[in-house]
């Protein structure tokens, strides 16, 4: 019989908590570790929609990247959004593990299986932690050279479609070989991506100051910026082989496919707006 517990056991193996930031939540957030899993739904979201899909597999245990519960709380009430969903688990016996900046930062996590989508291969990290195998993005290779904008057109070939879509700030026709690539929010580590010499650099919520003052510089990357969720969606796969591999035959694992990117609804670039004045 397979518990929480052994879960829990393989998935902190495979992103061991320690490479969590300081302020992160990651962990057994409701659930007891004594109880059997046959099912599991492997998520970016704890949302409802995602909570929904697991109760309607009855699933045992949600394994979701996102925290549910992130910032300090002092109860969860079912009146309140969050409350409502652990009260909902609780409720059906369903467990519920995040794996955060700890599937960022771990070997492979997050930003390998983004690369690997991309068609890209990995050389080492773009922010390493001391052991130098580990840390925040990566830095990988295409297996040759091509025009930036086609580059653009694998990456919103190889991602889950959303609203927003893919943006990119570059020459379309400069030559791109190297990558630097961070699922999730990135921006933090444009000098980084600058440093590390890349031609381009692949993440998500990207803001207009940060990008232009890094665009204004000599000699930094070409910019692809991804829906957040979009850009995470990949390590769900890789968490769920994981899974399969460690447990077997004896634990059913599903890769949820609902989107839960918040954003619904798009127009067309250049095809609506109105020039200033």
């Amino acid at each position: 019989m397979t518990t929480v517990a052994d879960v829990v056991e393989v998935l902190e193996t495979a992103y061991p908590p320690e490479l969590a930031e300081p302020w992160d939540a990651v962990g057994l957030v409701c659930g007891d570790p004594a109880e059997r899993v046959s099912r599991i739904l492997v998520c970016v979201d704890p949302i409802e929609s995602t909570v929904d899909e697991a109760l309607e597999l009855d699933a045992e245990l949600i394994v979701a990247h996102h925290p549910l519960l992130l910032r300090g709380v002092h109860g969860v009430p079912a009146s309140t959004p969050k409350g409502s969903l652990v009260h909902r688990l609780v409720r059906a016996g369903a467990a519920l593990f995040c794996a955060h900046t700890n599937a960022d930062a771990a070997d492979p996590g997050v930003s390998d299986a983004l690369a690997e989508t991309l068609g890209l291969t990995v050389v080492g990290p773009l922010a390493p932690n001391p052991d130098g195998r580990t840390g925040i993005g990566r830095i990988a290779e295409l297996p040759a050279a091509e025009p930036f904008e086609k580059f653009v057109e694998r990456v919103a070939t190889a991602l889950p479609a959303t609203a927003g879509g893919v943006r990119a700030a570059g020459d379309p026709q400069r030559s791109i070989r190297t990558v630097a690539v961070s699922g999730g929010a990135g921006d933090g580590y444009l000098d980084a991506a600058t440093r590390a010499g890349v031609d381009a650099y692949v993440t998500a919520d990207l803001r207009h100051h940060p990008a232009s003052e890094h665009l204004a510089g000599a000699g930094g990357p070409a910019l692809v910026d991804v829906a957040h969720w979009a850009s995470e969606w990949p390590w769900c796969a890789q968490a769920a082989a994981v899974l399969r591999d460690v447990l077997g035959g004896n634990v059913n694992v599903t890769v949820s496919t609902r989107r839960t990117d918040p954003w619904t609804v798009s127009s067309v670039p250049g095809r609506t707006g109105r020039f200033p004045g």
